[in-house]
């Protein structure tokens, strides 16, 4: 018995009610436990009465899509030959559900995590896009870093796309958490990408300088004093560095910004995603550094992506496209 897909949904006008407007970020999308969505396809029975009661015990813990759950824990626990209650009570708990399955979904995609790595956001499946309609603009093969990559969904995402498409990728990928880059390097195995361990660029072999046509950044920007507001999926079980983006959110960013222009080639893209709030502060940063800004917003993935590019020309005028 085999769990093919679970979709998640986004639940925009619970999250609004929920959710200040100053914490829009990625954190958000998935961690409130009462907004995961998702039908699930199954390809066998599953108990009724065993749902019934593992769904009984998640729903009194807060998950309102219970029974959606149950049934991934009791798939899960028949895989693996693991404890059912056991899962039940690290669920219970607020262990996250990827981190108990080992897998998150993203972009169609089951995307292999564990304890003490980020879980992809679907509200990120926004840059992913916008990096592919950029991607399809490149004629020759696109060289693209996943940069503080974490699960590598991202480059997994985005290369996977590419090369269904009958294009080949040069990618790479680097995070400083070492739990991190395992992860990554499973799910980046298939694609031939290399996956570095290191802060930022600094792991990053030489021969990528100026080279790079896709930059993704998914930066933390949760600001620091609100971390402790975070729902506990988040807080108590990802990583800090990958949460916390400093006072205002935008001090990892800023040191990415700080560095691209040498990695990124002429016309090459960084993409970030940010809060709406951080966004202008956010193209300033980026035009500072000589790259030209733009942000791009979906209403339908609740996500605002921030884009610098470096220009194709010297000593250019800096321009910001809201």
């Amino acid at each position: 018995m085999a769990i093919l897909a679970i979709v998640q949904q986004r639940a925009d006008a619970a999250q609004r009610v929920t959710v200040p407007a100053r914490w829009r970020c990625a954190a958000w999308s998935r961690s409130i436990r009462w907004l995961r969505a998702g039908p699930v396809v199954q390809d066998g029975p599953v108990s009724g009465v065993e749902v019934a009661e593992v769904a009984a015990r998640l729903r009194a813990a807060g998950c309102v899509f219970a029974e959606e759950e149950a049934r991934l824990l009791i798939d899960a626990a028949d895989e693996a030959g693991a404890d059912l209650n056991g899962l039940v009570a690290e669920r219970v708990s607020g262990t996250p559900l990827e981190h108990l399955l080992g897998w998150a979904e993203f972009r169609e995609l089951r995307i292999a995590v564990g304890p003490g790595v980020f879980v992809p956001r679907q509200r990120t499946v926004f840059l992913v896009e916008e990096a592919l309609a950029l991607a399809s603009a490149i004629e020759s093969t696109p060289v693209v870093v996943d940069l503080c990559c974490g699960s590598g969904a991202l480059g997994m995402a985005l290369a996977t796309t590419l090369v269904a498409e009958g294009r080949t990728v040069e990618l790479s990928a680097a995070d400083i958490e070492p739990a991190a880059v395992e992860c990554a390097r499973r799910n980046l195995a298939p694609l031939g990408a290399a996956v570095y361990e290191g802060d930022l660029f600094a792991p990053l072999p030489d021969d990528l300088r100026g080279r790079i046509d896709i930059l993704l950044a998914n930066t933390p920007y949760v600001p620091s004093d609100h971390i402790a507001d975070m729902p506990p999926e988040a807080r108590d079980h990802e990583p800090r560095t990958a949460l916390d983006g400093g006072a205002d959110g935008l001090d990892v960013f800023r040191r990415v910004v700080a560095d691209a222009p040498e990695w990124l080639a002429p016309g090459g893209r960084l993409l970030v995603e940010s809060s709406p709030e951080q966004a202008i502060v956010a193209t300033e940063i980026l035009a500072d550094r000589g790259l030209l800004a733009r942000v791009a917003e979906s209403e339908e993935h609740y996500a605002t992506v921030v884009i610098g590019t470096r220009p194709r020309w010297s000593d250019p005028s800096t321009s910001c496209v809201r």
